[in-house]
């Protein structure tokens, strides 16, 4: 799920376009102003050659935004070129036709180029670097001069050239910080993904290890089994044994059956989910199951949600990773352990609180990586957080750990269900 959202955002060279088209609607409407202006000063202009450019602007526009509302090819580097350089030739061409490069809004020729260097790769950014150059050296010698009927007409150019630096900085530094903000949003995104790609690494890692561990304890685990199953035989020599042996059997049974479960892979332990449960009904047999196992924590629950409960496929990777946290609850304070649980049709809140000492913030910025445990040596490797977490966020949810103000820890588990619907 995650990995199909972030293919499908827009592109970096999808973002710099859409913004290409506001500016070329901000362009659009300074040149029909201008025009218009011109017209009522009595300026002897080529109107309808000037139109005619206009008018061509505005379907390319127009075309653009409905090419990138309606189909869904990416948008490449090569298209945003083409559409720059478009950009650079339709500006030459009004230029053109009013006054060249004496016009007081050559320096417009600034903005494509900005963009393309800011957005493309070098020897995009030299091309339309060459085209301008290209175009305002060949305005210099060949262009429809503007009329000068008056002395106000330097002030008029002056005045025109200051417009024009000024709309010039205005875009090139709107565009140039959105440019900029879109490439930390690329940057930080990548980011994420690399340090998913790790997590994933690590799970693969720690499945392997945990497919060979089950293999190589399966040996030992039978042979201990048989030497049980033979003491057992002898009980009513030793009656004293029979006890201790039985405990022993049932515990290498449970040995056995955890090993069998590392053994399953992701794909079998979907369909081993079985049919549908109500929400409601799912967390009540789980927290039982697991208090069934630890009948020495006091365990409160609360549950509270839409009636008739959604149904979800039970998978068994969230309830590991339920009881992962159950179990360190139960670990930081077997006197008290409260679950509360909130759901909507489309989502589910699970707090799962003790009273323990809290967790501070040196614990809070390393809890959840592989590895890392406040327990002492030898009740725990570290990993229940962690593996908890990874299961959490395949199905899109996410955990935080909160201090409680009378005192504790919370870990809360949001998740949405659309990951555990029938229909997924």
């Amino acid at each position: 799920m995650h990995l199909t959202q972030f293919v499908t955002e827009p592109s970096s060279a999808a973002i710099n376009l859409q913004r290409l088209v506001v500016y070329r609607y901000l362009v659009l409407a300074g040149l029909l102003i201008g025009v218009l202006a011109a017209a009522t000063r009595d300026f002897a202009l080529p109107l309808p050659s000037l139109l005619a450019v206009i008018a061509v602007f505005a379907a390319l526009n127009v075309m653009t935004s409905l090419r990138l509302r309606r189909f869904e090819r990416p948008v490449g580097e090569r298209e945003l070129f083409f559409h720059l350089f478009a950009d650079v030739l339709i500006l030459a061409a009004l230029l053109y036709f009013t006054g060249g490069s004496t016009n007081p809004f050559v320096s417009l020729f600034l903005i494509p180029l900005t963009l393309a260097a800011a957005s493309l790769p070098g020897r995009f950014a030299w091309a339309i670097a060459g085209a301008a150059l290209l175009c305002y050296s060949l305005l210099m010698v060949w262009y429809i001069p503007l009329p000068h009927r008056d002395a106000d007409s330097f002030n008029i150019h002056v005045l025109g050239m200051w417009f024009g630096f000024l709309l010039s900085a205005i875009l090139i530094s709107y565009f140039a910080v959105k440019m900029s903000a879109t490439l930390r949003e690329r940057e930080r995104a990548l980011a994420q993904a690399r340090e998913n790609a790790l997590r994933d690494e690590r799970l693969v890692a720690l499945g392997t290890l945990a497919a060979g561990a089950a293999h190589e304890l399966g040996t030992p685990l039978a042979t201990m089994a048989v030497l049980v199953k033979e003491l057992e035989g002898e009980c009513s020599l030793t009656p004293n044994l029979c006890t201790p042996l039985r405990v022993m059997r049932d515990q290498i049974a449970r040995c056995k059956d955890i090993l069998a479960k590392l053994s399953v892979s992701a794909g079998q332990t979907r369909a081993e989910a079985g049919r549908g449960h109500a929400l409601d009904q799912y967390l009540s047999q789980l927290t039982e199951q697991w208090h069934s196992g630890r009948p020495a924590v006091s365990l409160r629950q609360h549950w509270q949600g839409t009636q008739p409960a959604p149904r979800i496929i039970a998978d068994q990777t969230l309830t590991h990773a339920i009881t992962n946290i159950l179990n360190n609850a139960a670990d930081a304070s077997e006197q008290d352990v409260e679950v509360n649980g909130r759901w909507t049709e489309r989502e589910l809140c699970l707090e799962i609180c003790d009273s323990g000492a809290g967790v501070s913030a040196a614990v809070a910025s390393h809890a959840g990586e592989p590895f890392f445990t406040t327990k002492p040596p030898g009740k725990g490797l570290g990993l229940g957080l962690f593996l908890a977490q990874s299961s959490i966020r395949r199905l899109g949810g996410s955990v935080q750990l909160l201090n409680r103000a009378e005192g504790g820890a919370c870990a809360r588990i949001v998740l949405p269900l659309s990951a555990l619907s029938l229909g997924s």
